[in-house]
């Protein structure tokens, strides 16, 4: 890459970046709690529930590291499409299959000291499906995390999918989004690569209930805060 190619892509990324800080300061309330501090240097992987395809632009502003999300190879359709998720770093996966060069890239960015972001349960999830009330995940964050060996900090977040409610998007309604990081996972060197695997998976799973445990607790939420489908959330008065 390029000089220029570099400078275009700073210009985007904060471009972007701060409009979605603006425009999600102006209409939500987003607070975001850390539980165990994330790692200011080193690539880690970043990984999160997922309730609302308002996840992504709402977690990177408010992060503090850049995080170079994996994402669905359907958001490259188009040359302006293209260049637009390239130009933000965006690690394009085919979900239909195995897909090594999506997993080559996420490897190489990490080992580079980058932040990986991706969803582990492979798309929008609520109720007993959601990780966050014990759900099953795909199992590509901890091959990713074994592969790698890069720590997986665990986030998640809530109140995202209020935002397909357009009532929610009125001046001064401002729904209450919370977005909580936990303690980060790494598994011990010693293991062998399925049990590494293994240990990954519960560890995470563990830390996403007790994160949202916290929440919960801190924040006062009930059962009506948490992950509903979008259809619920379009209906609600």
């Amino acid at each position: 890459m390029n000089i220029a190619e570099r400078v275009g892509r700073e210009i985007l990324w904060h471009g972007v970046i701060q409009t979605l800080r603006v425009l999600f300061t102006v209409c939500a309330r987003v607070r975001v709690v850390f539980y165990s501090p994330v790692p200011k240097t080193g690539g880690f992987i970043l990984a999160s529930n997922h309730i609302s395809h308002f996840d992504p632009p709402i977690i990177t502003p408010f992060c503090p590291r850049k995080i170079d999300w994996i994402a669905m190879v359907e958001l490259f359709h188009g040359k302006l499409l293209h260049s637009f998720f390239s130009g933000l770093m965006v690690i394009p996966v085919d979900r239909t299959g195995s897909d090594r060069t999506a997993l080559r890239t996420a490897v190489k960015r990490l080992q580079a000291g980058r932040v990986v972001g991706i969803f582990p349960e492979g798309g929008i999830r609520d109720g007993t499906a959601s990780i966050v009330n014990g759900g099953k995940m795909k199992e590509g964050v901890a091959l990713l995390a074994a592969l790698s060996g890069a720590p997986i900090v665990p986030c998640v977040i809530l109140g995202s999918d209020r935002l397909y409610n357009k009532r929610n998007w009125r001046p001064g309604r401002r729904v209450q989004v919370l977005i909580g990081y936990g303690q980060a996972i790494l598994a011990p060197e010693d293991l062998p690569g399925d049990q590494k695997r293994k240990f990954i998976q519960l560890e995470f799973a563990a830390e996403i209930v007790r994160i949202k445990e916290r929440l919960c607790a801190d924040f006062q939420l009930s059962e009506t805060d948490l992950p509903h489908s979008p259809q619920q959330r379009m209906a609600e008065a």
